[in-house]
């Protein structure tokens, strides 16, 4: 563990959980809790400030207006869930995933059925009130949905976290259904009504009751926490490797490019997919530092060693200044770009599935 590693006051939230990664034998960067709060330990990050921010907000004229409902309706349509086909167990060696939206994401593999960062709601913000609103309807709800065994949640943001969806969930779901999060969150859960959470540091390992075969790993990322304003970075963030008997899956969460990505891919490499961001990511001077661009997003499928790569994190939400179809499109020319074949790195539409075979 880095300097102060976990804090003392979350020290009792490690139950369940293996301190010990899979390969001592190669370095990998910790987690640092400085002062109480998360640092980012790569001299790739820059600080995120008020007037980065409101230079953005207030000045920036890169900003390019939606087109109308019709038009979206044509170049973004939302499919219809397939939930028979969800009902069905996919074969030995095979995955299926569902792009709800944003990061949000149903995935199934070896028996086990999993959400990553859900947000069903209208709007991301506090409340689901006061925030960003989608341009794009979610494709199903919670009552829709079939039986969840894990939900992973990335980090703290509105737009990754969202109060409503945890708490309809876990009306539906109870103590069934198993919450994994990073470090300072587990209290959050509790306060929302969620019993049966697993809170963990880098690179620390658990796995589900119901599937004891299935590895579960918490990995770094490049990134920042914040729900109110005195709370900035005292939450832990990051992604999530999921590996079973025959598929595997990483799931990047939010991120800016760092080194880290090529740890994970040593350490848990190869996955069977991986859901990398690619949106949100204009102006690069701002956002680079914590959100990927589409050509680095075809790095991180390369660094992590996925077989298939899902882009998420755009279309949904109007949260950078790049045009909305650009993501998907710069995507396949970066995959071009550095060699590797396009096919491997695709999107789906909102409410539209995929199986891979690992």
């Amino acid at each position: 563990m880095a300097e102060a590693g976990i804090p003392p006051s979350q020290s009792d939230h490690q139950a369940e959980v293996s301190s010990s990664p899979n390969d001592k034998s190669a370095p990998v960067t910790q987690s640092i809790f400085k002062n109480g709060q998360y640092i980012n330990p790569w001299d790739t990050w820059e600080d995120n400030t008020l007037k980065k921010f409101l230079k953005w907000v207030l000045f920036d004229k890169s900003k390019i207006n939606l087109p109308s409902a019709s038009e979206l309706d044509t170049t973004l349509p939302v499919k219809e869930v397939n939930y028979e086909e969800l009902k069905q167990p996919t074969p030995p060696g095979s995955i299926r995933v569902v792009w709800i939206g944003h990061a949000s994401t149903l995935v199934q593999f070896d028996g086990i059925t999993i959400l990553t960062d859900p947000i069903f709601s209208q709007t991301c913000g506090p409340k689901g009130i006061i925030g960003k609103k989608r341009y794009r309807p979610c494709p199903v709800t919670v009552e829709e949905l079939p039986e969840i065994n894990a939900v992973f949640t990335s980090h703290n943001h509105f737009d990754h976290l969202d109060e409503h969806t945890v708490r309809a969930l876990n009306e539906r779901f109870g103590e069934s259904l198993r919450w994994f999060a990073p470090l300072g969150l587990k209290r959050w859960f509790r306060d929302t009504g969620c019993e049966n959470v697993v809170e963990m540091d880098w690179w620390q390992e658990s796995c589900l009751e119901s599937h004891p075969e299935i590895l579960i790993a918490f990995t770094p990322t490049q990134h920042w926490t914040r729900r109110s304003a005195r709370d900035y970075c005292k939450t832990l963030w990051g992604s999530w490797v999921i590996k079973g008997p025959s598929a595997s899956f990483y799931f990047a969460g939010d991120t800016g490019y760092c080194k880290g990505f090529k740890e994970i891919g040593n350490r848990y490499g190869p996955f069977s997919l991986a859901a990398i961001p690619i949106g949100a990511y204009e102006p690069l001077w701002f956002k680079k530092a914590f959100h990927i661009s589409p050509e680095e997003a075809a790095k991180v499928h390369i660094d992590v060693k996925a077989q298939k790569s899902l882009g998420i994190h755009w279309g949904t939400f109007r949260l950078g200044s790049e045009f909305y179809l650009d993501p998907p499109k710069k995507a396949i020319e970066a995959m071009e770009n550095l060699g590797q074949n396009p096919d491997d790195f695709f999107t789906l539409h909102h409410g539209e599935s995929k199986i891979i075979t690992a």
